[in-house]
């Protein structure tokens, strides 16, 4: 393009870029649609680039068509310096057109078509996604789902649009987000295994935040269901611990939560701490191992054969000074040898005898030792 001068009101302040699609904000500042929409929606700012004034990311932003019309005419008549004509941008998604799409998934003859497009919505921008909350499309989607499993199950993409759903910032997100987790629990039990062994990051990092964000205790059951019906498959183990996913569970644990919910938190645990990275994350959190060993003989029969059986591979694979010091202090030690004198499984006597004979030379001065026969 040869050199030609643009004049400056044409130039978006954010992208320094002719404007496409030029709006007016509340500050009275013009920017191109997109670059103003990622500063409010994606970066999440609350202020104007230039006044530095306050701009709601739910304010206005107007389009500014003859500004838009000048920028058309300017670029037609520099056409021989190279400069492109802008195309006229397509009128943005309204709530109008978002309910029309709720009604229309009703309609059995186009359920996929109109599905496939809400789909694309809600990739193309975060003001359609931010429309698409606010009209209602997670629980119509919910409802949707809810009425045509046998639908859902055959469609590995129904998946997705759940998992946007539990990424969404909405009002009454926990009523939302744990009808979602139902839904996903129903799903995953049914669909087969090479749907399950396929599943994507953004899968796991959906479930751990709304964990983290806090939903209601049949959310959080549904949500441990869906990630301990996952775990057999060493991929989503490796996606679930960089999803942060140890760390949430014990955080969840520590917050001492029924006694379903602790042997669905140690089933997890158990099958992600059988790969290094989940042994790293769960010795890096201090509350880790007394987390676990607190657990032993006060809860089930279930949860004593997974505390047992973590314990165990933290201890053969990752026992280093400090956690084996750590399992003396905080009674992890003291456990392993009530389970020698008390009435349980013979298998977890043996596992916690070959713990306490692994590391004796590190423990053997401990007290607790002195009532312990056979070890």
């Amino acid at each position: 393009m040869d050199e030609i001068e643009v004049p400056q009101y044409f130039i978006c302040p954010i992208s320094l870029q002719i404007m496409k699609d030029p709006v007016t904000a509340i500050t009275g500042i013009t920017y191109d649609r997109e670059s103003i929409e990622q500063w409010l929606f994606t970066s999440k700012n609350t202020t104007c680039p230039v006044t530095k004034q306050p701009l709601p990311k739910d304010s206005d932003l107007t389009p500014n068509h003859t500004l838009r019309r000048l920028i058309q005419a300017w670029c037609t008549q520099n056409a021989s310096h190279g400069i492109d004509r802008i195309p006229t941008p397509k009128p943005p998604l309204d709530k109008f057109q978002v309910q029309k799409l709720i009604k229309h998934l009703w309609q059995p003859e186009i359920q996929l078509k109109t599905i496939r497009k809400l789909e694309i919505l809600a990739a193309e921008n975060e003001r359609n996604r931010k429309y698409m909350v606010e009209a209602g499309v997670p629980k119509a989607m919910l409802i949707f789902i809810a009425e045509t499993k046998q639908f859902l199950v055959e469609n590995v993409h129904i998946i997705e649009s759940l998992t946007w759903v539990l990424c969404c910032e909405m009002k009454n997100h926990v009523t939302v987000k744990s009808h979602t987790m139902l839904v996903l629990k129903t799903i995953i039990e049914a669909t087969n295994s090479s749907v399950i062994e396929r599943l994507k990051p953004e899968f796991f990092n959906g479930i751990v935040r709304v964990l983290r964000s806090g939903i209601t205790q049949q959310g959080i059951k549904a949500a441990l269901h869906v990630l301990l019906e996952a775990c057999p498959w060493g991929r989503n183990k490796i996606l679930m611990v960089e999803a942060g996913t140890v760390f949430e569970l014990i955080e969840l644990e520590l917050g001492f939560p029924e006694n379903r919910t602790t042997e669905l938190i140690l089933g997890i645990l158990f099958h992600l701490c059988s790969c290094p990275d989940g042994r790293a994350q769960f010795i890096s959190h201090r509350g880790s191992i007394a987390a676990v060993s607190t657990r032993i003989l006060r809860v089930s029969a279930t949860a004593d054969d997974r505390a047992v059986l973590i314990l165990s591979m933290i201890c053969k694979f990752s026992g280093t000074y400090m956690v084996l010091q750590e399992m003396l202090k905080v009674g992890a030690v003291s456990k392993l040898c009530s389970l020698l004198q008390v009435d349980c499984a013979q298998y977890l006597k043996d596992k916690a005898r070959e713990i306490l004979r692994l590391h004796f030379e590190e423990w053997k001065d401990s007290p607790c030792f002195g009532g312990s026969q056979g070890i």
